[in-house]
């Protein structure tokens, strides 16, 4: 089961209504993790070229992967802007750029990666092998249209009820991982369903007090990742 019952500390810094960057409680660490969204190349036509583009990304991703650079990469398959994600354990903001942007697809401008700080417990573990894929539910926070920086007793209490919920999301072993961004910007969070279907995932996450007031929105989005490396629920 996902280790959320230490996570609430973050999520309460990471989504408060202060300005301030989000502090690790002691059992989370700091990753990087890489969007990697459409590029000024992308044309979504397929090309002669493309086959070979394609074997290079995956071969680099799994390289990431085995090296201990990466401890979960895979592809958003919703036809979206965003194409796949990284989460890098990374010494410096800076090296986890480094290797996003080593990736062939980035490198040919058919993808662009953008970055961002991203807390979360060391729960994820090396894929099973033979390797093969299996289809979790990645959810983005981010703040909703009801968003405002002001921190009073009606934010706290919705505050407190948006944690209770992660934790019984958790208890039910539908939510395996979770997390907050560190750069205080749009983004606030990271959800991660092991359910049976996308419309599943997406009634989970709107059962959130925050996403209800309007304070968060969430987009869901269908995430092809290699079996073995997620908490079981």
């Amino acid at each position: 089961m996902l280790a959320l019952s230490t996570t609430t500390f973050v999520f309460a810094s990471a989504f408060a209504q202060t300005p301030k960057a989000a502090e690790p409680e002691h059992k989370l660490i700091q990753f990087h993790m890489a969007l990697l969204k459409r590029g000024p190349k992308w044309t979504g036509e397929s090309t002669p070229a493309s086959p070979v583009l394609e074997s290079a990304q995956r071969d680099y991703a799994t390289q990431l992967m085995q090296s201990g650079k990466a401890v979960i990469v895979g592809r958003l398959t919703d036809d979206g802007e965003i194409r796949g994600v990284y989460v890098l354990r990374a010494k410096t903001p800076e090296e986890a750029r480094a290797w996003a942007e080593e990736s062939p697809a980035v490198k040919s401008g058919h993808l662009t990666a953008e970055m961002h700080p991203w807390w979360s417990e060391d729960v994820m573990k090396a894929a099973s092998q033979p390797i093969t894929m299996t289809t979790a539910y990645l959810g983005f926070l981010t703040r909703g249209p009801k968003w405002t920086p002001e921190k009073t007793p009606a934010t706290e209490a919705l505050q407190k009820a948006h944690l209770a919920n992660i934790n019984k999301l958790a208890e039910m072993k539908k939510l395996v991982v979770a997390g907050p961004f560190g750069d205080n910007g749009t983004l606030r969070g990271v959800f991660v369903f092991r359910v049976g279907s996308l419309a599943e995932a997406k009634q989970l996450a709107e059962t959130d007090p925050s996403v209800q007031a309007g304070r968060l929105t969430i987009s869901m989005h269908p995430w092809l990742v290699p079996e073995g490396v997620l908490p079981s629920p």
